[in-house]
């Protein structure tokens, strides 16, 4: 069970917002209200809605609900990265890390979704 900040989700999902956050940072001032801000809300809303479903994990259907809030958020994250990077915000070096770690952050809470009696 843990604490959930010893999920590997939360702490992967956590250093990738971070991440983001830092890069966005360089974003141009015209995205600052439509691509910066989605990008680093989605990537921020896959941790808090961790800490919910780590709150609620008792009722199983409930933490499972929350989990698949993770989930879509981190497929919206994903597509603010795409924009990022065919905008030319960021490079392909980057945008291929930052995906990488997208994906793995998925297939952590994907996980999550499918074995949730690990989790209580």
């Amino acid at each position: 069970m843990g604490y959930y900040k010893d999920w590997l989700a939360y702490k992967k999902g956590y250093e990738l917002a971070m991440e983001i956050f830092m890069l966005s940072k360089q974003f141009p001032p015209e995205e600052k209200y439509s691509l910066t801000d989605q990008v680093r809300r989605s990537s921020r809303s896959v941790c808090t809605n961790l800490v919910e479903a780590y709150r609620r994990r008792r009722y199983k259907d409930y933490f499972i609900s929350k989990l698949n809030d993770c989930e879509t958020e981190n497929a919206e994250t994903q597509v603010w990265l795409d924009f990022a990077h065919d905008c030319t915000y960021i490079t392909a070096e980057q945008y291929s890390l930052l995906t990488t770690k997208n994906d793995e952050v998925g297939k952590l809470i994907w996980y999550m979704i499918n074995n949730p009696d690990k989790f209580n």
